[in-house]
């Protein structure tokens, strides 16, 4: 009797508690060879919510977020109090783009929320993207990611769960 032994999984599903009294899914995935613990954003309100309000990303990890489609995209730092590090990816785990997104000036008293989302930046997707991570800011140089380097993903998996 043969034995085959399993390859090498690089992508591991885990569930992560929060500080409240929700929990968020999570994912370890292996990037340049350095593993990261993403948050999962699988469906419209947490893609939306993104990195808003929080001021800090912990060491080797991030968020992953997953669409349903793979269309061009862009985001922005609305209310996003930490330097960002983003990568799009197309349906393939395939990197289309890499943006270093700095803090934008908050919202003024003064200005309406159309002035305010009017002037902030768009980091765009440069192609069809079902994919997007954010790492904290310098993550990108250090791995010394570029467009066309892929990250192996679980794709039937992770395009399974898109909402």
């Amino acid at each position: 009797m043969v034995t085959r032994i399993a390859p090498l999984i690089v992508i591991l599903f885990a569930l992560q508690g929060c500080t409240s009294q929700n929990s968020t899914t999570s994912i370890a995935v292996v990037i340049a060879g350095k593993s990261f613990n993403l948050e999962l954003e699988l469906d419209q309100q947490s893609r939306a919510k993104g990195m808003m309000h929080r001021t800090s990303i912990p060491e080797n990890s991030g968020l992953l977020f997953v669409f349903p489609d793979a269309v061009e995209r862009s985001f922005w730092m609305k209310n996003c109090f930490v330097n960002i590090d983003l990568i799009f990816l197309d349906s393939r785990g395939t990197i289309t783009a890499v943006h270093e997104m700095p803090i934008e000036p908050p919202q003024s008293e003064e200005e309406t929320d159309f002035q305010y989302e009017g002037r902030l930046n768009h980091y765009w997707s440069q192609g069809p993207a079902r994919f997007a991570i954010e790492l904290a800011s310098g993550s990108i140089s250090q791995l010394r990611l570029q467009v066309n380097d892929r990250i192996t993903l679980d794709l039937p998996y992770l395009k399974s769960i898109a909402r």
